[in-house]
């Protein structure tokens, strides 16, 4: 079994899925009390935060790809940036480590394309749902990526960054959140990708008129499978 890395704290809320899904994947597949050969590396979220919305990327990257190569040097044989906004140096942390690092928007496109989808929506941080680093590479797996118009964009990212990330969980958000999905429905979208690991503390199948796609429990799969393969 690979060492599983994961660059987690983007942010811990989040992160907790990530431990629970990959150790119960790998128990499924090995059966008994088996868990994962794993390694977390936690970052203080207001840090990287701040550094976000300040446009401080190349920080952004600097300490990630710090924390890729202490989890290289502990041993780790594939790593994951725990997080949609902060995939966009997932690249960065590859070239830093020379370790696998899994793409949280791989494991998401490959679940759209199991599921035959032409079209779907994505849900997530002002920076994923309108920078191209996410879309574009969605994109490239060969089906088309809708996001909510501007108003429902800033509601979905204010309540990212206000609750979620915070641990705070509000019926009225749920709610919002489901009429944007059911919205992006009747736009067409053949499923909706929750594409900030947080959101999939709020919605869940039910809350959808469409199937719901969830980004951190994809990725964890992703990496069990990737540890556990021949």
């Amino acid at each position: 079994m690979r060492v599983i890395g994961l660059i987690g704290g983007l942010s811990w809320e989040s992160t907790v899925i990530y431990y629970q899904v990959i150790n119960r994947r790998v128990r499924e597949r090995l059966g008994g009390s088996h868990s994962a050969d794993s390694l977390i590396w936690s970052v203080d979220y207001t840090t990287v935060e701040e550094l976000a919305f300040a446009g401080r990327w190349d920080e952004i990257s600097a300490l990630l790809c710090d924390a890729g190569r202490k989890l290289q040097d502990a041993g780790a044989g594939v790593l994951l940036v725990c997080s949609n906004t902060f995939s966009k140096v997932s690249d960065d942390v590859a070239r830093a480590t020379g370790v696998p690092v899994l793409h949280i928007a791989d494991a998401v496109a490959a679940e759209v394309r199991s599921r035959g989808m032409r079209k779907v929506g994505l849900l997530g941080t002002r920076f994923t749902m309108e920078e191209p680093f996410y879309r574009d590479r969605l994109a490239a797996h060969g089906f088309e990526v809708i996001v909510p118009p501007r108003e429902q964009r800033d509601l979905v990212h204010d309540v990212i960054f206000d609750e979620l990330v915070r641990g705070v969980i509000r019926e009225p958000s749920r709610d919002a959140y489901t009429r944007i999905i059911d919205d992006l429905a009747a736009a067409g979208a053949e499923g909706v990708i929750l594409g900030c690991t947080e959101i999939e503390l709020l919605v869940g199948e039910k809350d959808g008129a469409v199937p719901l796609l969830p980004s951190a429990r994809l990725h964890a799969e992703a990496a069990a499978a990737f540890a556990l393969a021949d």
